[in-house]
């Protein structure tokens, strides 16, 4: 099964398993599988999840049961291009009180600010963010945790063509260049979704979906600006953020932090000004979780290490560098103590995929 083992998700955080995400998504998996001819009570049956829980459009799933009935459904239909079929039918309505803010903002950056905002409404599972540069804009996913790589890729090229699907729709004429970046290789059944899609690259070094050109365009009035109806969408969208407890959101947002930078990690110190809090503050709410700072770096260096050795071409001497490993012996040795596996034993097993 391309999914986590009951082990391992004994490791991920209790929200993991909670069932609070819309069933919109799991459901759009089920439509793409029985498109295929797959007998949705086979594919729910082989996920062990209820057909009660996705048939309810008001009912919630874990994000467990998302990974479940994704990586029932490439099981069973053997076409690795679902994710792409399964971002096609998700537009800007299907993202709840999400959407209609997009949908209501007044520009183009506004939208992707929000996007940024309340990505954790929709996007749990996958880091969001933005990066504005002289020639264009960068809209990064990058894993919350360690999944199998094929269910990765999946999951990430369904979000990246919803996202896109949204973009289109606020932005018929873009006038920049848009492409879709993704880790892996093309996936056999890819053609038939490419002429729906703006250039989809494949091998890159990061996901996520590129904007090159005049970004001027991001700040021009969208035609579907409603300032009323943005505020009612913002005010539900904050109503939902708040079912989340500030220590809950504080643990999400330093987990959304702890990225190697040039200097490696931030430490305790600079995480703390990042988020507007005191050390003293966010020692203790992180504690009020059942965590420390430590706990969270090794966490963020496990999940970072498996997608560095992703990239065939990075040196895993290189890649226990960028974690904070000047010793290859000290990586290989914290490697094996997460995974049983050497650097180079899990990225020859996980090429071989």
């Amino acid at each position: 099964m391309l999914t986590l083992t009951e082990e391992q998700l004994a490791t991920l955080p209790a929200w993991v398993r909670q069932r609070n995400r819309a069933s919109t998504y799991p459901r759009a998996f089920l439509e793409a599988a029985t498109a295929h001819g797959v007998a949705r009570e086979e594919l729910l049956a082989l996920a062990g999840v209820s057909a009660q829980l996705v048939d309810d459009p008001a009912g919630k799933v874990s994000l467990q049961d998302v990974w479940r009935i994704g990586a029932a459904a490439l099981v069973l239909t053997g076409d690795e291009s679902l994710g792409f079929a399964t971002g096609d039918r998700m537009p800007l309505t299907a993202h709840g009180n999400l959407g209609y803010a997009l949908l209501c903002a007044g520009t183009p950056r506004e939208a992707i600010g929000i996007l940024e905002r309340f990505w954790h409404l929709r996007g749990r599972g996958a880091l969001f963010s933005v990066e504005e540069r002289d020639d264009g804009v960068f809209l990064e996913l990058v894993p919350e945790f360690a999944v199998p790589a094929r269910l990765t890729q999946m999951m990430f090229s369904s979000m990246l063509t919803s996202v896109y699907r949204g973009m289109e729709f606020l932005l018929p004429d873009m006038p920049v260049t848009v492409s879709i970046w993704l880790r892996g290789r093309q996936p056999v059944g890819f053609e038939r979704w490419q002429p729906r899609l703006p250039e989809v690259r494949f091998n890159m070094p990061r996901a996520g979906i590129s904007l090159l050109g005049d970004i001027g365009v991001l700040d021009q009035p969208l035609p579907t600006a409603n300032p009323e109806a943005l505020r009612s969408a913002l005010l539900q969208c904050e109503r939902e953020s708040a079912l989340v407890d500030d220590a809950d959101n504080t643990l999400r947002r330093t987990r959304a932090a702890l990225v190697p930078g040039l200097a490696g990690y931030p430490s305790p110190e600079q995480l703390a000004e990042a988020l507007h809090l005191t050390p003293r503050t966010l020692r203790r709410r992180l504690q009020e979780q059942g965590y420390s700072y430590q706990q969270l770096l090794e966490e963020a260096r496990r999940r970072d290490s498996c997608q560095l050795l992703q990239d065939s071409e990075l040196e895993i001497r290189r890649i226990g560098e960028t974690l904070g490993y000047l010793n290859p012996a000290n990586f290989t040795r914290a490697f094996k103590g997460w995974t049983g596996l050497s650097p180079r034993e899990w990225r020859r097993r996980h090429l071989a995929q």
